[in-house]
């Protein structure tokens, strides 16, 4: 008897724990205002970027306007939008040989959340 009240008690302590650990998780979730943002960040030039946020989270990231050189830009332009979105964050490794077109990428992303926090 007395170790079957011990055994109920453990059990409501863990259920309270797990409920307030999906709680505090919930809540830690939703990390930007939902909508569609605009920044520039600058790689050989100018970069233009729009960044979509559903439910709290990067959703979509659109390269708007770049005049990066030809040759180099490509990879940059078809990746990072991706990493960042897989990722959820600017802090993604950019790529060998378009490292100033990443960096550019990653700033015009974190300068239009900026306006989603």
């Amino acid at each position: 008897m007395k170790g079957e009240k011990i055994m109920k008690k453990h059990i409501s302590i863990l259920l309270v724990l797990v409920l307030l650990a999906t709680v505090l998780v919930g809540c830690g979730g939703a990390k930007y205002k939902d909508g569609t943002y605009n920044g520039e960040g600058k790689g050989m030039d100018t970069i233009k970027v729009s960044v979509e946020v559903k439910d709290g989270k990067i959703a979509k990231v659109t390269i708007d306007e770049e005049n990066e050189s030809e040759g180099y830009k490509e990879p940059a332009i078809e990746e990072m939008p991706g990493k960042i979105v897989e990722k959820g964050s600017t802090d993604v490794d950019g790529v060998s040989g378009a490292t100033v077109t990443s960096n550019g990428i990653k700033e015009a992303v974190a300068n239009a959340l900026e306006s989603a926090k």
